[in-house]
């Protein structure tokens, strides 16, 4: 069987939130599958295209409804990474694939997972777990959507390629959002690291990893390592006395510079080169990057990106256009591969044959 290419493109999910946890019988089935399906990909095509797939958000959202998860629930995210963790055990080593993290305090596993990985098949993992970090303070304090990160997988090759599926979840919608990379098509965590970005809603974020949040990052950068601390102090205490106008994305309501004072120092302290190493300091959060972002744009009069990340849904498209049209290439090619992944399996005729069935639904989708 040829390999049949799909664009790479990493990116970003809106799903419902729904509460609840998967029966046990359905989730046996679902690593069953998951993997059966995952030998059939990585034997015919290798570990790194299984990578690719899976940060697909097209692909991805096809596989969990393959293994029998609803086509628009949060929980097809978390569900499918733990049940492709499940299957995988015990097969690392000779698929090559691994798989770190998970849900809540799993995901904070994710580094010695790494760690233990790396040292068992002589891997560094030093960049692979800068990876897993930097990904996840991206998503958490460069983008600042409304998600509150809960869920982080980190999938690995014997190679270094690797691949970051996670997911936040915003409260107040009832939203969760997932947010998929691929280290392959990341030349720098900092600028436009995801290569496609999908989400059903679009609203306005801080967003100081878009390409025009350059200017941004620098002056970001230069603050945190060249004003001193007390200075910034003074700039905020300004800033709390300011009203800002309403469609403003970005409050000083929750901004306490008494509170940042002990890390404005420590950031002053440690000289980060640029804006990465700056974001990649312990200690520096969301609050502290949204701080020097409002003295960058209201002090210093350099303003960063509050372009909502979120270019496309996360489904394959609408027939009537909207929210865009159909991809009907990487639609097809989605199905068809995951068509014969399925044929290649040792599965029981009655399993294939739902298995199919539930392809069949998704297409119709």
């Amino acid at each position: 069987m040829s390999a049949t290419t799909i664009p790479t493109r990493t990116g970003i999910a809106n799903l419902p939130l729904h509460y609840g946890k998967v029966p046990p019988w359905l989730f046996d089935r679902m690593v069953k599958l998951a993997r059966e399906i995952t030998i059939a990909i990585i034997t015919d095509f290798g570990s790194e295209e299984m990578l690719r797939r899976l940060s697909h958000p097209y692909w991805f959202q096809a596989f969990g409804c393959i293994l029998g998860y609803d086509w628009h629930s949060s929980g097809v995210t978390t569900t499918l990474c733990g049940a492709l963790k499940e299957g995988m055990k015990g097969l690392e080593r000779d698929l090559g694939l691994f798989v770190a993290g998970g849900k809540g305090k799993t995901s904070r596993k994710t580094p010695s997972e790494i760690e233990v990985w790396g040292d068992s098949i002589s891997l560094n993992p030093v960049p692979l777990v800068y990876a897993s970090r930097m990904s996840a303070k991206v998503d958490s304090s460069a983008i600042q959507d409304g998600y509150q990160l809960y869920h982080h997988n980190f999938l690995f090759t014997r190679s270094g390629s690797w691949a970051v599926i996670q997911q936040g979840m915003n409260e107040t919608t009832r939203y969760a959002r997932r947010y998929h990379w691929l280290g392959e098509a990341v030349s720098s965590f900092v600028n436009e690291p995801h290569s496609a970005i999908l989400s059903e809603a679009r609203g306005q974020a801080l967003n100081l990893v878009a390409s025009e949040s350059n200017p941004a990052r620098t002056t970001i950068a230069d603050i945190a390592t060249n004003e001193k601390p007390e200075n910034l102090l003074t700039d905020l205490k300004k800033l709390k006395t300011l009203d800002l106008p309403p469609h403003h994305p970005i409050g000083v309501h929750d901004l306490h510079p008494d509170s940042l004072s002990k890390i404005l120092i420590s950031t002053y302290e440690r000289q980060p080169q640029d804006f990465e190493q700056l974001l990649g300091l312990s200690g520096v959060g969301a609050k502290t990057i949204r701080a020097l972002s409002l003295i960058s744009e209201l002090i210093h009069g350099v303003a960063p990106s509050y372009r909502d990340p979120a270019r496309y849904s996360f489904a394959h498209g609408g027939k009537d256009g909207i929210p865009y049209p159909v991809d009907r290439k990487t639609y097809d090619q989605s199905i068809e591969l995951l068509r014969r992944a399925i044929n290649k399996t040792k599965l029981g005729i009655r399993e294939k044959s739902e298995a199919m069935g539930r392809l069949r639904r998704v297409r119709s989708q």
